[in-house]
């Protein structure tokens, strides 16, 4: 799904949720995030495989997207911490039911493949 798919007004609401968090790594970040604010090195450090440009990208664009909130702390040297916004908080609880539904799934295939 496309960047632009993410503010196309004529399409129905499940389409425009899942063109925010489309993406590899975008709901991990938001389920990092629902324990509060941390650093981008915290993040990179927890999730093993996403570079630092590819953090940076789903990062702004949840940013753009009004799900993460950017706080830069005038320290030095300057210290960045991420949160989630409200509207993040709004839908990550959003996502729980279908969290669960995606661990009731995994259970069921790791149950077909035991009894295989």
């Amino acid at each position: 799904m496309t960047r632009s798919r993410a503010q196309d007004l004529d399409v129905c609401g499940v389409t425009a949720a899942i063109a925010v968090i489309d993406g590899k790594w975008k709901t991990t970040l938001l389920w990092l995030l629902e324990s509060g604010p941390h650093r981008p090195g915290e993040l990179r450090r927890r999730l093993p495989g996403l570079s630092e440009k590819v953090l940076a990208q789903a990062l702004r664009e949840m940013e753009a997207d009004g799900l993460v909130l950017r706080q830069v702390h005038d320290t030095l040297p300057l210290k960045t911490f991420y949160s989630l916004t409200k509207f993040g908080r709004e839908l990550s609880e959003a996502l729980a039911p279908v969290s669960d539904w995606g661990h009731r799934r995994l259970q069921r295939l790791s149950d077909t493949r035991s009894a295989s």
